[in-house]
């Protein structure tokens, strides 16, 4: 079922036109949660759609209590849906905290078109 959910979020950021999603598997390393996806959106515009969808994404997966921060000024913004954590950044954002980094021997890089 997570793998399932995970491909969907996956392809919901692809079709939103989120930029170099990656895929982190946290499960080894945290109790709190099985999967982190970094991903960018080109403006904050554009990153309050990305984080708006997927929050609706994840609701009509029946996950609840989803918990979102920044979204009023959507240079990060990140949703704890709890076993999943998705960080949608704006470029220079992701840039400068470079969380890819904490992970980085559990990184799966999304290239497309892979989903079918």
């Amino acid at each position: 079922m997570m793998k399932k959910i995970i491909t969907q979020i996956i392809k919901t950021l692809d079709d939103l036109k989120a930029e170099d999603i990656v895929e982190i598997n946290t499960s080894k390393e945290s109790s709190t949660t099985d999967c982190v996806i970094i991903t960018s959106g080109r403006s904050s515009r554009h990153v309050n759609s990305i984080a708006h969808n997927i929050n609706g994404e994840l609701k009509k997966h029946d996950y609840k209590d989803i918990k979102i921060e920044g979204m009023p000024s959507c240079d990060w913004v990140l949703i704890d849906a709890g076993d999943i954590i998705i960080n949608v950044f704006r470029p220079e954002v992701r840039d400068f905290y470079n969380i890819e980094k904490i992970w980085s021997s559990n990184i799966v890089k999304h290239k497309f078109p892979e989903l079918t």
